[in-house]
């Protein structure tokens, strides 16, 4: 490219992620084109640049939108901009060049040794560094060192450990919109995990009401896209600077911690990046990885993901060896409010690991494990078979607790496999890291005698992949060091031995010992002096040191370089040319030793697929062993896992409460929902037409089967976390876990809603109720007879007729279109009459204790509706003002006294308007009302409740006319 002239400057780093402009050609592929030039402060007037700030600033011009890092001998250093970001993130001093210049370049740097530990921080502030490196020896450079740029490092592209959360996924995504349609990719650059998926209004139809009619709701894609990418949990995600007004697309910018960086529209061209993808793979169609080549978006997405990372890494990409399609039905489907209301991986509030239930669940000792663990929870499984082959293997470690010991001593020896062969693979793998994969490789051989001859299908399967990769690790310790450094300018790689040419470089780069000593044997012959010594130092190098009373005996040929008090310094041509030879041995020996590495490295890489294979089943071990401790350690019982859509758990324990509080404190419940499984009845549920799954029309429940549960009594005492536990627990049971209870029967959820909390969604202009409403119309549309709902307080952002009467309304559909097994906590009393109506429906209520005057809530769930709410006890337990707590007893007394009818139940009172002065209490005033004789002529006892409900609705707008 043209070299800048002297009076431009670099281009800003600005926080805007754009990595390709739109009047870049688009027949290239997308690079980090030069951009608009910029008139730099130190610039202006007359002042040159030297050939080094030259080469700086068309690096800095190819690579926009990064912070420079420019090496410069022992130093990496920053300028202009770059160098006052970096400074403020980094506490670096902030010095300048050309200080004497009206205008110095502001500059900051750090030792080279030191880059990982900076670039975290510059990674974690949200800024993408580009590293510009040395790529010739200093001492060979005609006239400036050759600088390149090596790699790119973005939030999603991290490879190096010192980058990354062993435990945690980093994930680069990318997404593609078509017409109705959304392509999404994502790949774990750190692994080579590539995976895409299309989303497609076509592909996701609304459910047809039971009555044969078209449901009009319509599925939102950025909703599917949100839940997709909450899932995923991208730290860079790729998009089309020309969609950001999708309103699909615009949901990506609601994600916490992840980088939207903008591409150029030709950056997602499906010819472009379809072809990107089939010169990686070497294949002529897709098919052969199961993709869909019809799945346009999802595979441009795919391309464009992958073309940004060939730009940013300038490295071999053999790790990333396939390109998996994602199946949505092939796992529980739970979206991105029901996992952040679940906490399933992270908290809600602050967002952390630490308090989710996968926090909870893990007890791997590999960071492959627990990543795996991860996986399996945010996609459980649908399929019975496959979950009962996991709940077996976790059996047959729990009954044989000294296996699971041994198995989890050996993993826990282990190190991250997944990560070391994707950094062999992008030939960026350090000596160190070599010799850690050669131990790893070394515990397979005792890790496969303990696994064989097991019970379980999927233990016998785990141990006939474990491709224990012989050669690989002969290869690796017949080359290395016991303790091999970390970079390989420190020499002391390659074993002694391995490479006899190396051995006598070392040997003559190390002084030659065995030369010395017959040199300095044969001069003593030959000069007679027996107290010659060949020594060496670093100002005259090799010499020999003769004695004062000596030197008659000196050859004329030996040259005088110092003389001491009692002795001289001599060298002959042939020491002299031996020097030469040491001096050249140490660079020859640090070449040929580099190269060595280079090569055995090259020869791992191309095993890279075994070692993939060999991290994916020791991650499995270590998660089958992680659940088996689980459930020996905390008294988990295994779920039985059935078709029918039944939910019978006794005894169940809330996983993370149960875990945080003193043992046995937690109170157990049991949740019994749908239809009874005895254990004569094992068959299948019925299926549809033509063989197919039974479908929400086709289904018939059994009439004495309860699947809606009305949950009633106070706050604090319970009813939010038992009803989340029911969810949490059908999610452990369907990763392959044990739970926490004395016994479980779980029919195969193919979705879990959860509709529990309260929050505005303000940047989106809804309400806490046009939030609630949302959710809720998104479970009451796609929820099957297969699912599992969870339902807190719907209706309470409006007002108290709204309220009861939607919460009454939505009770009903479920109970009669959906038929799903729900589980609704309410403080809506009125609710609690449904049972009368509907068959399905059951009341359970929260047990509270009356003492003297105290509550004692027991937190145990019995059956029947609760009689009282004990709403002001809760307020004094909150700290509310004593005047007040004794003021509402007063109001709730009076209240209660006036709002009883001859039969003594409690009825709606309208909504009252008070006065400063008075408190308005009876519904019409003293004096007859016009709408007294219509009330009296209502015949109540003909009345379904919530005919009376709508009747005393249509009263009250009378009144307020």
């Amino acid at each position: 490219m043209q070299n800048l002239p002297p009076s431009t400057a670099p281009p800003p780093t600005t926080p805007r992620s754009h990595s390709a402009r739109l009047d870049d050609h688009p027949d290239s592929p997308c690079p980090f084109p030069q951009t608009q030039q910029f008139l730099p402060m130190a610039a202006k007037g007359d002042a040159k640049l030297t050939p080094m700030m030259q080469r700086y600033m068309e690096v800095k011009a190819e690579t926009p939108g990064t912070l420079l890092l420019f090496r410069m001998g022992d130093f990496y250093e920053l300028f202009y901009e770059d160098a006052e970001i970096a400074a403020k993130i980094l506490g670096l001093t902030l010095t300048s060049r050309d200080k004497g210049s009206s205008n110095p370049v502001a500059m900051a740097g750090f030792p080279y040794h030191a880059l990982e530990g900076y670039l975290q921080k510059l990674i974690r502030a949200g800024h993408k560094a580009a590293i510009c490196d040395q790529v010739e020896d200093p001492k060979t450079a005609k006239g400036m060192v050759r600088r390149e740029v090596t790699r790119i490092v973005t939030p999603g592209t991290l490879t190096d450990d010192a980058l990354l959360d062993p435990k945690e996924h980093n994930y680069l995504a990318a997404v593609c919109p078509r017409k109705d349609r959304l392509g999404l990719a994502w790949l774990e650059l750190s692994t080579g995990r590539f995976h895409c998926l299309e989303l497609s209004r076509d592909r996701q139809p609304s459910k047809p009401r039971r009555d044969g009619t078209p449901n009009p709701y319509e599925v939102d894609l950025g909703t599917l896209l949100l839940d997709e990418l909450v899932r995923i949990r991208p730290a860079e995600c790729l998009v089309p600077e020309d969609a950001l007004g999708d309103p699909a697309i615009a949901r990506l910018f609601e994600l916490d911690g992840t980088l939207v960086t903008e591409r150029a529209p030709w950056c997602f061209s499906d010819k472009q990046t379809h072809s990107a993808l089939l010169e990686h793979f070497q294949t002529k169609t897709l098919e052969g990885f199961d993709v869909d080549e019809k799945a346009t978006a999802a595979i441009t997405a795919a391309g464009a993901l992958l073309e940004y990372v060939r730009e940013t890494q300038r490295s071999s990409l053999g790790h990333i060896s396939r390109l998996e399609p994602y199946r949505r039905g092939a796992a529980m489907l739970i979206d991105e409010t029901t996992r952040r209301s679940l906490e399933l991986t992270h908290t809600q509030r602050e967002g952390r690991r630490d308090g989710s239930l996968l926090d909870v669940l893990d007890e791997t000792v590999t960071p492959m494990g627990a990543r795996m663990l991860s996986d399996w929870l945010a996609a459980p499984l649908t399929d019975p078979v496959a979950i009962d082959r996991r709940l077996d293997a976790v059996a047959e470690l729990a009954d044989d607790p000294l296996l699971m010991q041994q198995v989890r001593e050996q993993l826990d020896q282990a190190y991250d496999l997944h990560r070391l062969a994707a950094r062999v693979a992008t030939l960026r793998a350090s000596p160190r890291d070599l010799g850690s994969l050669a131990r790893t490789l070394a515990l397979l051989p005792k890790l496969k005698a303990k696994l064989a001859g097991r019970s379980s299908d999927l233990l016998q399967t785990l141990e006939a992949r474990l491709d224990l990769c012989p050669e690989i690790r002969s290869e690796i310790e017949a080359a290395l060091v016991d303790e091999p450094p970390i970079a390989t300018t420190e020499g002391g790689i390659i074993r002694p031995g391995f490479n006899s040419q190396l051995d006598e470089l070392r040997d003559l780069a190390r002084g030659g010992k065995k030369w010395i000593a017959e040199y300095q044997a044969r001069e003593i012959e030959r000069t007679g002096i027996q107290s010659m010594k060949v020594g060496f130092n670093k100002v005259f190098g090799y010499y020999l040191e003769v004695t004062a009373a000596n030197l008659d005996k000196v050859p004329p040929e030996y040259t005088r370089k110092q003389t001491l008090k009692n002795q001289e310094r001599f060298v002959t041509p042939e020491l002299k040319e031996y020097e030469e030879k040491v001096l050249r041995a140490e660079e020859q020996s640090t070449a040929l030793e580099q190269e060595l590495f280079g090569r055995l490295r090259e020869n791992v890489s191309a095993e890279c697929q075994r070692l993939q294979q060999t991290a994916e089943v020791l991650a499995q071990i270590d998660v089958l062993a992680s659940l088996a401790l689980l459930a020996v350690n905390h008294r988990y019982c295994r779920p039985v896992i059935v078709e029918q859509p039944t939910l019978d758990i006794r005894d169940g324990r809330h996983p993370v409460l149960d875990r945080l509080q003193p043992s046995g404190e937690f109170v157990p419940n049991d949740v019994i929902l749908g239809p009874k499984i005895s254990d004569a009845d094992d068959t299948p549920e019925p299926e549809g037409e033509e063989g197919n799954e039974t479908t929400d029309e086709e289904y018939r429940l059994p009439t004495d089967a309860s699947i809606v549960a009305l949950i009633t009594g106070p706050n604090m005492a319970g009813k939010s976390t038992y009803i989340r536990q029911a969810a949490l627990l059908t999610i452990m049971a369907q990763i392959g876990s044990f739970v926490p209870a004395s016994s479980a029967t779980i029919g195969i959820v193919d979705r879990v809603f959860a509709r529990v909390g309260a929050s505005d969604e303000l940047g989106k202009g809804q309400s806490t109720f046009m939030v609630e409403m949302t959710e809720t119309a998104r479970i009451l549309n796609a929820a099957t007879h297969r699912s599992l709902v969870i339902l807190d307080e719907i209706g309470r952002g409006t007002s108290t007729y709204d309220g009861i009467s939607l919460a009454w309304a939505i009770t009903e559909f479920l109970h009669d279109e959906v038929r799903c097994r729900t589980l609704f906590a309410t403080h809506y009393h009125e609710l609690t009459e449904l049972p009368t109506t509907l068959k399905h429906v059951v009341n359970w209520n929260v047990a509270v204790h009356e003492q003297e005057g105290d509550v004692i809530f027991l937190h145990k769930i019995v059956p029947g509706a609760a009689d009282k709410s004990y709403g002001i006890h809760v307020a004094r337990l909150a700290g509310v003002p004593g005047e007040v707590i004794l003021r509402a007893g007063v109001i709730l007394e009076t209240l209660e006294a006036d709002h009883q009818d001859a039969e003594g139940k409690t009825t709606i009172p309208a909504r009252k308007k008070r006065s400063s002065n008075e408190r308005q209490l009876s519904l019409f005033g003293p004096e007859n009302h016009p709408l007294l004789d219509e009330i009296k002529g209502l015949n109540l006892d003909s009345m379904t409740p919530l005919e009376a409900m709508q009747e005393l609705h249509r009263l009250r707008q009378q009144l307020n006319r």
